[in-house]
């Protein structure tokens, strides 16, 4: 009856997200991006991560990282308002152009590494995971997004989005559901959950590298070409805030079977094999979303890298143009390089951007508040940077 129950609402939340009235919305089309991103395949690591290193308090630890997203969101919107007003002095525009750059061998480097990890998973089932297949399954999807970005633009890039976050937000509504008949059923014990990790140094840096699990909503900032800055700073708001509760909705219900996870290395397929312990149909469901979950957010940041090349070329490569040059770059990585090494420096590079967006904020700070509000994010930034440790 249960799993009945979880398919049947999946069902619904999915024709609910995927209507005609709501896929026409711009306010919806607009969030998607930031939110296919945000909710990317962090989603399934970051609780497992939380209990091993918090064990009952995990819900803490994503209270923090979710509110520091947050306030970095909130230095983006400052920047995307003053760009809007033409604050920006052009002869300080070296902070932007550097932090674009930073962003865009990021957004290579994390497209890859997404849908390399899609590839993987997807091939998973038939063994062929240590392969070569991976690498070649990755260079067709990066071929087709690449294809259907120049042939079609940004809006057809938004269907395929809007159709893969539409699928892993009705999975993500039926775990939730999942998850409370569960704690309701077991009474949320909390017994067995025990942290980890004892060295409050590695719970610091391991939390810091965290903060790019939630990463993503600066896509907003660059699609600029199809929503004005108003809505762009809204629906940056609305994704961070959405993701922010899931994130921390799923944590709270999750913890009771953080205790079935063992000391070993933390990945995806640990959630997936708790998640079934409360209903067997969650398994497949979350293999599922974990799919949708990578492909959603490499199209996300291929449309942001778009956005980015359109704005630092002046108009002289359009979206269209930039989005197979993205996924070529991207297929050159993938054949060149050990991606699960090279993640970490594009979690340094994200969090990099960050920290030249916040000095670039500072720049135009005015009054206490502001510089007070910008300082202590650039110093947080800093800790990111120079202690993170990225998780993959």
């Amino acid at each position: 009856m249960r799993t009945f129950f979880l398919l049947l609402l999946s069902l619904v939340v999915a024709g609910v997200l995927l209507s005609r009235p709501l896929r026409n919305a711009r306010g919806w089309r607009a969030t998607v991006t930031p939110l296919a991103s945000i909710i990317g395949s962090g989603f399934l690591v970051v609780a497992p991560v939380l209990g091993h290193l918090l064990g009952r308090y995990a819900i803490l630890g994503m209270v923090l990282i979710v509110s520091i997203a947050l306030a970095v969101g909130a230095v983006m919107r400052f920047n995307i308002r003053c760009l809007e007003r033409g604050t920006f002095d052009p002869r300080r525009r070296w902070l932007e152009q550097a932090a674009n750059l930073v962003l865009s061998l990021a957004y290579v480097i994390s497209v890859a590494f997404y849908l390399r990890l899609f590839s993987a998973f997807a091939l998973r089932p038939f063994g062929l995971e240590q392969t070569l297949w991976p690498d070649v399954l990755t260079t067709l999807v990066l071929v087709f997004i690449g294809g259907v970005g120049w042939w079609r633009g940004l809006r057809a890039l938004e269907s395929i989005e809007e159709y893969s976050v539409s699928i892993k937000l009705a999975v993500i509504t039926a775990l939730l559901a999942g998850l409370v008949a569960h704690d309701l059923h077991t009474g949320f014990d909390l017994s067995a959950v025990h942290a980890g990790v004892s060295d409050p140094w590695e719970i610091a840096r391991v939390l810091a590298g965290l903060l790019l699990v939630v990463q993503g909503f600066e896509t907003s900032r660059y699609l600029g070409a199809e929503y004005d800055a108003g809505l762009r700073v809204r629906s940056m708001r609305w994704a961070q805030w959405l993701s922010g509760v899931i994130y921390l909705v799923f944590v709270v219900l999750v913890t009771p079977l953080l205790g079935g996870i063992d000391g070993g290395r933390v990945d995806e397929t640990a959630v997936i094999k708790l998640a079934a312990a409360a209903a067997w149909v969650l398994g497949p469901m979350l293999v599922l979303a974990a799919l949708m979950s990578q492909f959603s957010a490499a199209v996300a940041d291929t449309m942001g890298a778009g956005g980015l090349v359109r704005e630092e070329t002046r108009g002289r490569l359009s979206d269209r143009q930039a989005y197979p040059l993205l996924a070529l770059f991207a297929i050159i990585l993938v054949w060149r390089a050990d991606l699960f090494e090279i993640v970490s420096l594009a979690s340094r590079a994200f969090a990099f951007y960050y920290l030249l967006q916040t000095l670039l904020a500072l720049r135009f700070a005015s009054g206490w508040r502001q510089y007070l509000g910008f300082g202590l994010v650039a110093i947080l930034l800093v800790f990111v940077v120079l202690f993170g440790k990225a998780v993959g």
